[in-house]
């Protein structure tokens, strides 16, 4: 196919192909692989407009991509050569900032840790925090409405918006970002667009919000018993921490160990039995009053839990530093995770109060099945997101693991089913759980969702074969 009216849109450097193009084709796990017609790479909106216009007069797919730091290859094309590959990472300036309405334009190409020294440097705090945020894009960010760290206190992205500038299915442009916190005029179609995984149009901006950095923040990591601890430990932080409570990570001491073992320069700050615990909790609280106030609070509500052997033991952060080196041994678990091989992963949302026994019942039964498989179980307790991961373990070789991926996702996923929780939290559905997705979700809610993609997106171009 002649692409040179692509290379009059964007340039001819910015059209990609063969080995130009490889690296777009693999996602980030490199368990998908596809073949691109090109890889385009525009510059600003109009410049989208234009391509995806391009590609709907011939009917070709178009495959957003950001950062392809995704988990579930939802920006990944086919192998039939014939999908075009939208890289959104040349839109990546930030347009405004008001500190009077606290909000901030990014445009989708923006590296989320950008966005958040840009934030810092205004003395203002966007709160989206994610392992991959030194590469991860904010709109790929906002298509999977990805969570993280701080949804406790400040909720998924989808919570983090005002606005968007979006660009259709048919190639028209959405001039969306007013940033309005009241907005009561029809259908919200900014909440449509996110978490739609680019099926429905092409984010290409945003209107986020912004809020007050925090006057002092604590942070200590748990050495606990068991799950049913971390919990309980949750309920009274919630309780004596309110709203200034920040995070609360759950980590099997298993995770901690892997991290350690690939990454012999950093270190679990606990010895003797401590170390051995079979699980920990990340705690992070955030105060608006001052540094006094927030270690009052800190010291009272884990006293308390100490004195009463909900907590085991606890390393408390003196320093930004420490602070700082907790949080890193907590985002180095995917990437120990993968430096060790391929895992079947699940990322999933329970009840809280369902947690312990469903990691419990879960593990019992895929010990069953799968005797010697090991269960790499971390994620945000406190919005009920579990990073449920199953790896090869003994006795069997990382493809014998992958071969058997069906008859564990059935076996995790009827679990989460049985518990009332959903099969997808933060990553996404793409391609790995497309074919899940009518199996767990109601089926009148599944018919809307293919009405909303059929208007939307009649020829149906926009990220094909992913979500549905």
């Amino acid at each position: 196919m002649d692409l040179g009216a692509l290379s009059g849109i964007v340039g001819t450097e910015h059209v990609l192909t063969g080995d130009a193009a490889r690296a777009s084709e693999l996602d980030w796990r490199e368990r998908y692989a596809g073949k691109a017609l090109a890889v385009v790479r525009p510059g600003c909106t109009e410049e989208v407009a234009r391509v995806v216009r391009w590609c709907a007069d011939r009917g070709i797919g178009i495959v957003p991509q950001g950062g392809n730091t995704g988990l579930c290859g939802g920006a990944t094309p086919d192998m039939s050569g014939t999908q075009l590959i939208l890289s959104l990472q040349r839109l990546d300036r930030i347009r405004a900032i008001d500190t009077d309405n606290d909000t901030l334009v990014a445009e989708a190409g923006c590296v989320l840790q950008a966005i958040q020294e840009a934030a810092r440097n205004a003395d203002r705090l966007f709160p989206l925090s994610l392992a991959a945020e030194g590469s991860c894009t904010i709109g790929g960010n906002l298509a999977t409405n990805a969570g993280g760290t701080q949804v406790l206190r400040y909720g998924n992205a989808r919570e983090l918006v005002l606005g968007l500038e979006a660009v259709t299915a048919s190639g028209e442009i959405m001039h969306g970002l007013k940033g309005l916190r009241k907005d009561n005029t029809g259908y919200d179609l900014r909440n449509l667009l996110i978490g739609s995984e680019g099926t429905l149009g092409v984010i290409t901006a945003a209107t986020l919000k912004l809020y007050p950095q925090p006057a002092a923040q604590r942070t200590t990591l748990l050495a606990l018993q068991s799950i049913e601890d971390a919990v309980t430990v949750l309920a009274a932080a919630r309780k004596g921490f309110g709203a200034a409570l920040t995070g609360f990570e759950l980590i099997a001491g298993s995770c901690l160990h892997g991290v350690v073992r690939c990454y012999p320069q950093q270190r679990i700050p606990f010895d003797g039995a401590s170390a051995a615990m079979p699980w920990f909790a990340l705690l992070e609280l955030s105060d608006s009053e001052s540094a006094g106030h927030a270690q009052e609070r800190f010291e009272t509500v884990l006293g308390a839990l100490m004195a009463s052997g909900h907590i085991a033991d606890a390393a408390i952060a003196e320093t930004v530093a420490q602070s700082r080196a907790l949080w890193h041994l907590r985002e180095s678990i995917p990437l120990s995770e993968k430096a060790f091989g391929k895992s079947v992963k699940h990322d999933i949302s329970l009840p809280v109060s369902a947690i312990a026994r469903f990691v419990k019942e879960t593990n019992a039964l895929l010990q069953q099945s799968f005797p010697g498989v090991e269960h790499v179980v971390f994620g945000h307790l406190g919005d009920g997101n579990l990073h449920y991961n199953v790896a090869a373990g003994t006795g069997r070789t990382e493809a014998e693991l992958l071969a058997q991926q069906d008859r564990i996702f059935a076996i995790v996923l009827d679990s989460v089913a049985r518990f009332d929780g959903s099969i997808s939290a933060e990553h996404g559905i793409g391609q790995l759980k497309r074919g899940l997705l009518p199996r767990y979700k109601d089926p009148v809610a599944m018919a809307l969702m293919r009405d909303i993609k059929r208007a939307l997106d009649p020829l149906g171009i926009m990220n094909p074969g992913k979500l549905l």
